[in-house]
């Protein structure tokens, strides 16, 4: 039995899907927006993740290259499921790293004929439980079952957004994000909207909460005139 993840904005197609799926034994989350759907993800580690592209903020193909730049994830398969009909959605679609592409409206039994194959085609890396559960950089850990940082100078609980911003921040370590870029992959907000404020406090909660001298930080880094990173050279 396989956990599929759908993830799509239509309530109404996620909802059908799930319980289509369910019929042909499958057990099924859904989440209606790419950073609910990433975060479920982190957490349980779906066989197969089921992808509309045209979602608010995030959209299926970000989310796709998401999936690929994520250690835990990278390995799991893509289906593509959306109205996109055109030749070029489909190459980038395949560009950002989908296993398979299938246009609405669609067929039920062909997407379930879709599925057994790439679930027989595609063998993911099987990892041990503490690599499913922990990001480590350095002698940084990430606990992503309790949400828990640890570091040579403290051990502490995060909050769900500072848990999601520190894991995109060590799962990407020394690539640098703006507080444009943060606010569309953290919390999903479209391009261009959002309060870089926002980000500033969060790093700056973050930076309390695992830096030893917060004012001067060696984690979690800023890039003058570029954003910030989570820099493994000094862990």
């Amino acid at each position: 039995m396989a956990l599929i993840l759908v993830i799509d904005d239509d309530e109404l197609v996620s909802r059908t899907l799930q319980r289509a799926l369910k019929m042909y034994g499958h057990q099924v989350m859904v989440a209606n927006s790419g950073t609910d759907g990433l975060q479920l993800a982190r957490r349980h580690r779906p066989d197969l993740f089921i992808l509309d592209i045209m979602m608010p903020g995030m959209d299926g193909y970000q989310v796709c290259r998401q999936i690929r730049g994520d250690p835990t994830l990278q390995e799991l398969p893509v289906l593509f499921l959306t109205a996109k009909a055109k030749d070029e959605d489909k190459i980038e679609g395949f560009r950002a790293g989908a296993d398979d592409y299938l246009v609405k409206p669609f067929n039920m039994e062909e997407l379930e004929l879709r599925v057994k194959a790439i679930l027989r085609r595609v063998n993911p890396i099987k990892m041990e439980p503490e690599q499913r559960d922990r990001v480590v950089v350095g002698n940084v850990t990430l606990n992503c079952r309790t949400f828990e940082v640890t570091t040579p100078y403290v051990k502490t609980l995060l909050t769900n957004v500072q848990f999601d911003l520190l894991y995109h921040l060590m799962s990407n370590a020394d690539q640098v994000f703006n507080s444009q870029q943060l606010l569309q992959d953290v919390w999903d907000y479209p391009r261009d909207t959002g309060s870089p404020e926002l980000v500033r406090a969060h790093i700056k909660n973050l930076r309390e909460k695992i830096e030893p001298k917060p004012s001067e930080p060696i984690y979690i880094c800023t890039v003058q005139g570029h954003g910030y990173t989570f820099s493994s050279a000094n862990t």
